[in-house]
Order: structure tokens, then sequence, then C-alpha cells
């Protein structure tokens, strides 16, 4: 089988290679020639990432999958959520994304957070979502250099490492991703 992943974020590509292990073919934006930004302006996680699974559907005529992924922080009013990317601005620095979720959690002692991925698949004409859920904590400061995005201040539940400093293979196992991306590979075995 293959189905497109809209997505250009090299590591989020790598990532899902790993998790189906060669047993889907994954195209990833560039292999179908489209280089255009695909605009994420729904409000909600679930609301992006069918916005831009409809949108290569819809413009190049694939079967593909799209995900969107927010971390969202109880003491933050569920904050950065569907602005994860672009929390600290447009640039979507990383670094700065980080900085500015440490100084808003300076002093507060409720660190509890969640990572939630939401991928839409269309095939064959119909939608599906699937969803997964990381739950962990924001730690005081970086640790580790694997993975992306917030992953160096995440430490999930059940871990004393963060994301940042677990190999690929466990990340896979317990991350929202990974879990999003199990269901995709389940229900993907039975249709």
């Amino acid at each position: 089988m293959q189905l497109v992943f809209a997505s250009n974020n090299l590591n989020k590509i790598k990532e899902i290679q790993s998790i189906l292990n060669g047993s889907i073919q994954i195209l990833s934006l560039e292999d179908i020639g489209c280089h255009e930004d695909i605009p994420e302006t729904a409000d909600t996680i679930e609301g992006n990432a069918i916005l831009k699974a409809d949108y290569v559907t819809k413009k190049y005529g694939y079967d593909c999958f799209a995900d969107d992924t927010g971390l969202e922080i109880s003491a933050l009013n569920g904050e950065p959520g569907v602005y994860s990317a672009r929390y600290a601005g447009e640039q979507r620095n990383s670094d700065d994304n980080i900085n500015k979720v440490l100084e808003g959690l300076k002093n507060i002692t409720d660190r509890n957070a969640h990572f939630k991925t939401v991928i839409a698949l269309n095939l064959n004409g119909k939608q599906h979502l699937f969803t997964g859920i990381a739950n962990g904590k924001i730690i005081q400061d970086k640790k580790g250099t694997q993975g992306f995005g917030y992953d160096p201040i995440f430490q999930p539940e059940g871990y004393d490492e963060t994301f940042a400093e677990l190999p690929l293979s466990i990340k896979n196992k317990i991350g929202h991703r990974g879990k999003a991306t199990q269901q995709l590979i389940d229900f993907l075995n039975i249709v």
C-alpha cells in the first residue's frame, strides 16, 4: 500500500517511517510535488489534521494521511495546544517555544501536561480519525538531544527521562504519535 503523508517535516516523516517499519510505502509532500505551505487555520488539533489531509486529497487526488500535534499544559489552560509549533511566533523556533513554556510555568508547581496527536486518514473517499495521547509533565530545564520540538522538556509518565533522552524505539511505543500511528496501522490491516 502507498499513502501520502501530508508533511515535509523530516523528523515526523522519519518517526512515522520507523513506526510503520516498511509495512506501508510513505510519500512525502515533496514526493508528489506539493511545495506550498498547507494552511493550518483550524482552532483544534483535529481540525488542522483534517485541513491538511483534505488539501492533499482535493488538490492532488491522493489517498493520504495528515497529523497535527499539540502539547497541552494544565496550568497554562491547555496552551500551547493547537499553536504548539508557533507558540512563540510564526518563525516556529523550538527553542523560543520551549523558553516561552518554561517562562509561563515559572513558580508553578502543577506541571502536568500531555501531547496529543490526531491523524486524519482520507482513504477510498472516506475519512477516519485516530488520536494518541502521552501523559507526563514539564520539567524545569531542557534535557537530551534526541527528538524535536518540546521533547527536551517533556517527561512521559512512568519515566525519569525526557522524550529527548529516550531512544526512538521507546518513544514510538509510548508516545502520542506512535499511539495514533498504531491505530492507523491496525485500521489499515483490516481494510
